[in-house]
């Protein structure tokens, strides 16, 4: 049976902290920093608490950081059918409706407001100082976390590490940030020397993110925080950081953190094949799949075993049902699944979904251009022109826009041979038919496999771009069956993240943070594609896709919602305005007329 680990429903249990109706935070009981928490047991449900925040967005994820980053780079088109117009604004960065995004605000503030009352409270208990410094660094990293993706969806977002009631405002991008890299900095600091593998963060995995966020803070804002400066095509990143306590973070240190993370930390890449990270090599596929069979692969989680490249990973369970528990599965599969064909027998091994993401075709043509001998190519993308002997064709049995011919592997549900049938989802036959909240043959709920955020090789190649230096790029590309390279340089290094980090919602923010951002979209342009089957090309609105970005700098809209209760303390991101315009000219073939509403209710596309 799937482990549950720390995804329990007793998040609610925990005061929301800030009471401004505009970061909409809740009472959700009588407790607060006064009196919570006040023994061990209740350190250990609020911090349960902050990591269900992780999984609340699966609910929604449509609405979230991690679709947006995916949908919005260069990676994939939008997608999706004619009612998904969702899918296409977020990768032409336009506006579908008024509040688009708004749950995944509040998603996001719930997990911070917990984690304030943690911090607040956790000095009413008496613990032991080693378990002390893992709660609150945990509770550090998840804030951080939070603020990370918050910031880098919208900017200059509100700012609070209080549970006190406190009147929002927007700080400057260095408070903001600085913020979030002392948070990490404090955890990488105060968390034992300890690799988890229970689904907890640890130091390792503090050292990790801090790196994550120090690349793209010292780069998007290396040039100022005005829109123009933000949309410079100069890059020179910052070498120090100031941060709220007074301290400074260098380069050096930070290089320092993940040298330690790649040298002691004890996670390390999967060597065997590059294949056995994704699911599609589980043990009850592999066989039955042509890409796979006979070349004894195996994959790294098969029956919960421990990954040792993940650093950090949402965790999914049999929990999931129509309730509030939704988010216990992987929903993010189901979004990006194959859409709309008759049963995954056309489209084995992969399963059905929503259709979003199509793998652009520049990515694809780039890789071969640049790397043709890559095996990490086919492990990563599906050529769907492959299945054409099994029944498959263009148009996904109906309505499908941007549809490319490609698709992620890495994310895309997993189904299953089970005798003469198919099992929808492979976690069916690996994890048994007792204990499903729901029947053990749901498409849409039985998804449970991680989605990783932070991998071993994320953070080799963060300490070659850190260093200037081929040493883990070097080591991943070994991984990959390449030639080392035998000199650094700024694209080498761009080249490799590109190919290996491929549909794991990192590209986006690499290419702002590079400052290359318009001109890699822009080749989205009037590449082919195909509207409901027939041949067409990829057609951009407002202006196209270098303008919307040199107007927003890959900033989202902030819900309208928000600003407006906010009483003038929040300002709406540049850009935006006039932003749906596109709707009013709706046709079939510039990908109009989603109707998606972004709210837990609502399940399902149209």
């Amino acid at each position: 049976m799937k482990k549950t680990i720390y995804l329990i429903g007793i998040a609610a249990s925990i005061m929301g902290g800030i009471t401004s109706c505009t970061l909409d935070a809740e009472d959700y009981v009588t407790k607060s920093s006064e009196n919570f928490p006040a023994t061990t047991e209740d350190a250990t449900q609020a911090l349960a608490g902050i990591y269900q925040n992780l999984n609340q967005v699966s609910a929604t994820p449509e609405c979230s950081f991690l679709y947006a980053a995916m949908l919005a780079s260069d990676d994939c088109l939008g997608g999706g059918g004619p009612n998904d117009l969702h899918m296409q604004s977020l990768d032409m960065l336009m506006n579908s409706k008024q509040d688009m995004t708004q749950q995944f605000w509040k998603d996001r503030y719930q997990g911070i407001n917990r984690a304030n009352s943690l911090l607040d409270g956790i000095g009413n208990i008496e613990l032991a100082e080693s378990d002390k410094n893992q709660i609150e660094g945990e509770a550090k990293f998840l804030r951080a976390f939070y603020y990370y993706e918050l910031a880098s969806m919208y900017g200059r977002v509100p700012l609070t590490i209080t549970s006190q009631s406190v009147e929002p405002s927007q700080p400057t991008a260095a408070e903001l940030w600085g913020q979030i890299l002392q948070d990490l900095r404090d955890a990488a600091e105060i968390m034992p020397n300890t690799r988890k593998t229970d689904g907890h963060v640890d130091k390792y995995t503090a050292e990790a993110m801090l790196g994550r966020a120090w690349l793209f803070y010292t780069g998007m804002y290396c040039n100022g925080e005005d829109l123009a400066a933000l949309t410079s095509t100069t890059y020179s990143p910052l070498t120090s950081v100031a941060l709220p306590d007074g301290s400074t973070l260098t380069k050096d240190q930070v290089i320092g953190y993940i040298d330690d993370c790649v040298n002691n930390s004890g996670y390390s890449l999967v060597t065997s094949d590059f294949r056995n990270l994704w699911a599609y090599t589980n043990r009850f596929t592999v066989e039955d799949y042509d890409y796979t069979t006979g070349q004894g692969l195996k994959w790294v989680e098969d029956d919960n075993a421990v990954n040792p490249e993940t650093l950090f990973a949402i965790k999914y369970n049999k929990l999931a049902d129509w309730s509030t528990s939704i988010g216990y599965a992987n929903n993010f599969a189901l979004h990006f699944g194959v859409r709309g064909m008759a049963g995954v027998a056309e489209s084995f091994p992969f399963g059905q979904g929503w259709g979003a993401g199509p793998a652009a075709p520049n990515l694809v043509n780039d890789w071969r251009s640049s790397e043709p001998n890559d095996k990490r190519r086919d492990a990563s993308v599906s050529d769907c022109a492959a299945w054409t002997e099994q029944g498959w064709a263009f148009g996904g049995g109906g309505e499908f826009i941007q549809e490319t011919g490609y698709l992620s592997k890495k994310w895309l549900p997993v189904a299953a041979k089970n005798g003469d049938a198919y099992s929808v989802c492979f976690e069916n036959l690996m994890y048994g038919t007792d204990g499903w909240a729901q029947n053990s043959e749901n498409l849409q709920l039985n998804n449970i496999h991680d989605l990783v955020l932070i991998r071993f090789a994320d953070v080799l190649l963060m300490q070659s771009e850190l260093k200037e230096n081929t040493d883990g790029i070097n080591r991943v590309r070994e991984r990959a069956g390449l030639s080392p390279i035998s000199s650094y340089s700024l694209q080498a290094l761009q080249n490799e993240r590109r190919w290996e980090l491929a549909f794991e919602s990192i590209r986006w923010n690499d290419i702002r943070r590079w400052h290359i951002a318009a001109a890699a979209l822009e080749k989205q342009t009037n590449v082919k594609i195909y509207t409901n089957g027939q041949e067409d090309s990829n057609k951009a609105h407002g202006g196209g896709y270098a303008t919307r970005y040199n107007a927003t700098a890959g900033f989202f809209k902030i819900p309208e919602s928000e600003v407006d209760m906010s009483n003038g303390s929040i300002a709406q991101n540049a850009g935006w305005e006039g932003s749906d315009d596109w709707l009013k000219s709706f046709s079939i073939s510039s990908y109009s007329g989603m109707r998606r509403s972004c709210s837990p209710s609502s399940q399902t596309f149209n």
